[in-house]
């Protein structure tokens, strides 16, 4: 039988010397071997264990259902939320509401990079949205991301440098190992049509595109929000709001975003 891989989280009601000692013991003794371990919240600890026998899993989450001094949180196969949070020592923040909606400040670059490249390494069709207002490190996160997870990228529309607008790509640009690029403001309000029939045709491709401003995007195409598969917000801080009162046809500050 091949090795499976869990994620363990338990919260630490009472912290003391040899904690951590006895639970990896515990693990030893069922024959579970401990991958990565981290903590991932305020008093809690996350950890990456494989097992051969999922009898293992089985009594070992018993047993530390009877233990006082932690409250076992979670013992499931790991989700790339988990894998991110042992790895980088907390959770992403994801809204309660809109389970598709993860929340990053301009701090948590690196994890944001790795949680896109983590997206964009899965093949077929995705589609992802990216909100922030200007300057805040998106497009900059997004190409990032494509470098981390091996993967040629194309801009279609930005105003990273400077406005770009396709109209046509290279042969060697459509391809689904690509990451295609789209500012949802400067294609849908600033575009000709032939821009916006490239963009219909990559759309089509079974591929990744990452959406600048998706709410703008839909706001102007036949698109909605539930196309997205994943929306991230990225914020200066926690308090910063994300308007688009200043988008009209005319020139606005996201033109310099």
């Amino acid at each position: 039988m091949e090795e499976k891989e869990w994620y363990l989280e338990y919260q630490i009601n009472k912290n003391r010397p040899g904690l951590l000692g006895e639970i990896a013991s515990l693990l030893g003794l069922l024959s579970i071997n401990i991958i990565t371990i981290n903590g991932v919240e305020h008093q809690r600890r996350g950890m990456l264990i494989k097992s051969k026998n999922d009898e293992a899993i089985l009594r070992l989450k018993y047993i530390l259902e009877t233990m006082d001094f932690i409250s076992l949180r979670k013992i499931r196969e790991p989700k790339l939320r988990d894998r991110l949070a042992v790895r980088h020592g907390r959770y992403i923040e994801r809204d309660e509401d809109e389970k598709k909606t993860f929340r990053f400040i301009r701090d948590e670059l690196g994890l944001l990079v790795d949680f896109m490249a983590e997206l964009f390494k899965q093949d077929g069709h995705r589609l992802i949205g990216i909100r922030g207002m200007p300057r805040v490190g998106k497009t900059e996160s997004v190409v990032a991301a494509s470098v981390c997870a091996s993967k040629r990228w194309s801009f279609l529309s930005s105003t990273l440098l400077r406005q770009t607008i396709r109209s046509q790509l290279a042969e060697d640009e459509l391809s689904k190992d690509h990451i295609y690029i789209i500012d949802g403001i400067v294609s849908t309000m600033r575009a000709s049509e032939r821009h916006q029939l490239l963009i219909s045709e990559i759309m089509r491709l079974s591929a990744t595109k990452v959406v600048e401003h998706p709410d703008i995007f839909v706001r102007e195409t036949e698109y909605t929000l539930e196309d997205f598969d994943y929306i991230i917000e990225l914020r200066i801080d926690e308090g910063e709001k994300i308007t688009y009162d200043t988008v009209d046809s005319g020139f606005s500050s996201f033109d310099i975003s």
